[in-house]
């Protein structure tokens, strides 16, 4: 059988990102241009600035990942694009590009969920990951637990109610003054600090279901905050470090719950989220408890790159699930 080679494309927030990946698994290259620094300043992602930096690097990052890969457009047998959720902005930029490259090349194109993306990242790692499964989905925008049949059918056991997870870390993060984004920085911070000293709580761990709920966990790590400078008794790294407890605590709790009421036989972490350090301890130690295989991409597989929307692109040439040239990009799901 010939090789498939895609060119995955990821512009779906502040990540420039191209990749070329051979037959769902072997990446050739995976090249990502961040923006991180120049929204740092503002505390946060601004659609706008994205949509043009986007513009600006698009070009050059998919030649530099032709060349990283050895390849040239003619090796390439499709182009795969995220084209939903994200900002719709940034969105637009891939996808056109995307288009264009494709009618150019006369090859096909596909769209891809960014979401799906970031889930199929385990198996680029892990290609030997059984079905049935649990994922957990943590990210940014995004906290959700799936069961998963196959790739084609899965179901939405719950998701977050308000705040998801990465959101949280972010507005906590920047509450505390410690930056963004809020997940490393307060990872960072929790190292030098102790979980514990003070009392969080672990939203939505007592019900029984699979919903999540970290509005309520902010605010109270906001009120503490306040309550604890007042009257100066206030330690920024051990509060970071409760909240974070708290926040991977509930996730872990209701994935491994899930897993044990469902009985598959493999867990997954997938999304930014992931990359938490707490969060992969936490979820192996369980996983090592129940005896229940757990599997996370390496960290720079967890956030946003090419590379997943490349692997899972490939599954659609194969089952020429092509789109045409008019496939329009989406914020939500």
């Amino acid at each position: 059988m010939n090789d498939i080679n895609i060119l995955g494309i990821e512009t779906s927030c502040d990540e420039t990102a191209a990749a070329v990946v051979r037959n769902g698994n072997e990446v050739l290259s995976d090249i990502i241009n961040s923006q991180i620094y120049i929204h740092q300043k503002y505390g946060g992602v601004v659609p706008e600035i994205a949509s043009r930096q986007h513009v600006e690097n698009i070009g050059l990052v998919v030649a530099e990942a032709l060349r990283s890969a050895g390849v040239s457009f003619p090796d390439i047998d499709a182009v795969a694009v995220t084209n939903r959720p994200g900002l719709i902005g940034a969105l637009l930029v891939g996808l056109s590009y995307a288009k264009a490259l494709a009618y150019g090349l006369n090859k096909p194109f596909v769209g891809v969920n960014h979401l799906e993306g970031h889930i199929y990242a385990n198996f680029i790692e892990h290609p030997a990951i059984k079905f049935p499964l649990i994922c957990l989905l943590v990210s940014g925008g995004h906290t959700s637990l799936i069961y998963m049949e196959n790739f084609q059918n899965t179901r939405l056991l719950g998701a977050t109610r308000d705040d998801a997870a990465g959101e949280a870390f972010d507005k906590v993060s920047r509450f505390l003054g410690l930056g963004y984004p809020g997940g490393p920085a307060i990872e960072k911070v929790s190292a030098q600090g102790t979980a514990g000293l003070y009392t969080l709580p672990r939203p939505y761990l007592d019900k029984n279901n699979f919903e999540f709920s970290f509005s309520g966990l902010k605010t109270a790590a906001m009120n503490m905050y306040n309550k604890l400078n007042k009257d100066g008794s206030l330690n920024v790294c051990d509060l970071a470090a409760e909240f974070q407890e708290a926040l991977v605590e509930v996730l872990a709790e209701k994935t491994f719950k899930a897993a044990l009421r469902f009985s598959v036989p493999n867990v997954l972490i997938a999304g930014g989220v992931a990359a938490n350090s707490r969060l992969r301890e936490m979820m192996r130690l369980k996983s090592e408890t129940l005896d229940i295989p757990l599997f996370f991409p390496s960290v720079k597989m967890c956030t946003d790159n090419a590379a997943m929307i490349a692997g899972l692109g490939y599954h659609h040439y194969k089952r020429k699930n092509f789109a045409r040239l008019d496939l329009n990009a989406y914020p939500g799901l």
